[in-house]
């Protein structure tokens, strides 16, 4: 394997899978191989699986084309839950040669070793290494580090949830966290790498604190965790990903309000605005809940940003459903929303539900959410303009400009500095520009990289 010298790494799907695709590319490091971006030639190709979406899975096979346009005889490696879900599906794409399940994936250099010290000829068809996925009951920490400014630091695993539409259960297992020593020593690793946000991830990061086993002793609580990584030295920024409203108590938003390095931002998925549907989905909340959650952040925090998923043609959605859901969010004091169009997902109870959206009205219905979407982004942004804040720039020039984001998610620009990057500066925020984006002005002369 000394003589394989290369390897690219594609990500689909979220935030924890970024975190997981860096710890597995740190492994090929420790092996020797240079990292590489997707699109240059490499002899070995790992593409991290999505299930979430029907899109996701479509992807793979245009991602897999073009690794072998860049070199035919790359080894090509799919892991992820689309890997753990559908392994047969994915050897079968032509050129994949190793699909790796949930408790393989991070172990896929020892996997690759074994190919690469068969004969040729008798890798004629693709290896799949796939546990049983009540197997997936240890946990492996990880974090990413994409660029300089924000890392994705996992804190924990896998969902007892039932959600009717959901995969993840059957992708990832039960739930289960990193030990808080552990992600105290990830945070601290991070920090001395001169990053300035982390942004903490799971599956259900709410539920953090079951032990390495599923275990149902709660060693710590997630706001315990949240207190402990609010001391790590160095860390300027701590964002939570997304956290279920059940889940997110009052203790933990009162600390966010007063933390020192937690920032006025919650991402908090819905799925539906109305209870009946709520009901048909098996979540653990009504809506009134969830407008509780959000009074309570405004009332601490009125200039926090908050997001919200929605999934649009869940089967049983009448028109009257989805217009419940739409003034429901219309109504409410929320920043944007991330519009999911429901598809079926194979062993799902949803699946076999009556009363299917045809497609046309669910790109209609998600076409319609993704209008108020920019209609509450911007007011959100009107609501900001005037106000102090400290902006963190990110490190690519786009079309001239760097872009950054506020603590609590406004996305501004600026004429391109590169000495800006990976800086915290005090800004003002002036007006809106034509692209939707804030401009700015500095509170002081800004302090340079």
């Amino acid at each position: 394997m000394n003589e394989t010298k290369k390897a690219a790494f594609y990500t689909l799907g979220c935030k924890l899978n970024f975190s997981e695709t860096s710890t597995i590319a740190r492994s090929f490091a420790e092996e020797g191989f240079d990292r590489v971006d997707f699109s240059e030639k490499a002899e070995v190709y790992v593409i991290n699986t999505c299930s979430v979406t029907e899109n996701a899975d479509k992807r793979f096979k245009t991602i897999v084309k073009q690794a072998l346009k860049t070199n035919p005889d790359a080894f090509v490696v799919a892991v992820g839950c689309y890997a753990q879900l559908k392994p047969e599906e994915l050897a079968d794409v032509e050129g994949v040669d190793l699909v790796l399940g949930a408790t393989e994936k991070f172990k896929v250099t020892s996997y690759l070793n074994e190919l690469l010290s068969q004969p040729a000829q008798e890798r004629t068809e693709a290896q799949i290494h796939s546990c049983e996925i009540d197997e997936a009951d240890f946990y492996v920490g990880s974090y990413s580090i994409g660029d300089r400014t924000r890392a994705f630091l996992k804190v924990q695993d896998g969902c007892d949830y039932k959600c009717t539409y959901c995969t993840i259960p059957l992708a990832r297992g039960i739930s289960r966290s990193d030990t808080l020593e552990n992600v105290l020593q990830n945070a601290a690793e991070i920090s001395a790498q001169d990053i300035k946000e982390i942004v903490l991830t799971g599956v259900n990061i709410g539920d953090y604190g079951k032990g390495e086993f599923g275990n149902k002793k709660h060693e710590h609580t997630f706001f315990e965790l949240c207190e402990a990584l609010d001391q790590v030295e160095g860390i300027e920024r701590l964002r939570i990903s997304s956290i279920e409203p059940n889940l997110l108590k009052n203790e933990t938003i009162d600390f966010v309000a007063e933390s020192r390095t937690f920032v006025p931002h919650f991402h908090i998925p819905l799925q539906s605005g109305s209870n009946a549907l709520l009901k048909l989905m098996r979540r653990r909340y009504l809506k009134e809940l969830y407008v509780d959650r959000v009074q309570k952040i405004k009332e601490v925090m009125p200039h926090a940003c908050i997001g919200v998923d929605v999934i649009v043609g869940f089967p049983g959605e009448t028109e009257a459903h989805f217009l419940e859901t739409y003034h429901f969010l219309n109504d409410l004091d929320i920043s944007y929303l991330h519009v999911f169009t429901y598809s079926e997902r194979d062993n799902t109870i949803a699946a076999e539900m009556d009363g299917v959206v045809p497609q046309k009205v669910r790109k209609k219905r998600s076409k319609m959410l993704r209008g108020l979407s920019a209609k509450k982004r911007r007011a959100f942004y009107e609501s900001q303009l005037g106000t102090k804040r400290t902006v963190l720039f990110e490190g690519e020039n786009k079309e001239g400009y760097i872009h950054g984001f506020t603590e609590n998610y406004v996305k501004v620009k600026y004429p391109w500095n590169p000495e800006l990057v990976n800086t915290l500066q005090e800004v003002i925020l002036t007006k809106i520009d034509e692209d939707g984006l804030v401009r700015f002005e500095f509170v002081n002369t800004p302090v340079l990289a």
